[in-house]
Parts: structure tokens; C-alpha cells; sequence
């Protein structure tokens, strides 16, 4: 067992997917490995994801230490960025793996997938 913040986890992938779990976590994170962006841009970059949701998700990968949130105080207006942190980037090899897998698992189907824009 492990606990972090007084939560118990069975095994180190329950950890892992404490970080990176979920439908949109992977998707932001691997967004932001290419560096900052502000909150339109994700949203801009994952269309099918609501505003609430990816609000919830940025805030929770705030708290986990995963993404800074960095609030510019420009006139006018305000600039609130989002970038991963150290420990974030941590996460890089593993998010990039889960990509590799999934570019993969799409040329391997025997279905036919194609590939919006």
C-alpha cells in the first residue's frame, strides 16, 4: 500500500493514474508538453471537452503539482497560462507513451479509423 496525502493506493499504477487518470488528464498534458498555453488555446486544441470539465481537470493537475497556473496581470486583460511544472514533466516519457500506443492501436486495427482534424 501507499498513501499520498492521506489517501491509500494499492499498487504504483493506481499512483501513476491518481497523476494522469481519467478521460482529458493524458489529453491536456500531452497538449501542454509542447509548452504554455492558455486556457482558449486547450480548449481550442480539445473541441469535444466542456468548459466545466476542462476547468475541473486544470485545477486538479494544479493541486496534484502536475501544471502551474501563472496569472499575468497585463492591461487589459488578464492572462492566466497554463505549462507544466518539473514534476510535470516528469510525466513526458509516460505520456508520450500512452501516445506512441494509441498511434499504434489506431494502425493496427482492422477497423477502419480515420483521422479528423
Amino acid at each position: 500500500m501507499y498513501t499520498i496525502d492521506d489517501k491509500m493506493y494499492p499498487c504504483c499504477t493506481s499512483v501513476t493514474m491518481k497523476f494522469i487518470g481519467g478521460k482529458w488528464k493524458a489529453v491536456i498534458l500531452v497538449h501542454l508538453t509542447s509548452g504554455p498555453k492558455r486556457y482558449n488555446e486547450i480548449r481550442k486544441l480539445i473541441p469535444t471537452i466542456t468548459e466545466r470539465t476542462l476547468s475541473l481537470q486544470l485545477k486538479q493537475l494544479e493541486e496534484d503539482g502536475v501544471i502551474e497556473r501563472k496569472v499575468y496581470t497585463q492591461k487589459p486583460p488578464l492572462m492566466v497560462e497554463y505549462a507544466l511544472t518539473d514534476f510535470g514533466n516528469t510525466l513526458f516519457p509516460v505520456i508520450q507513451a500512452i501516445r506512441k500506443w494509441g498511434i499504434e492501436a489506431v494502425e493496427n486495427s482492422k477497423k477502419i479509423i480515420r483521422k479528423t482534424s
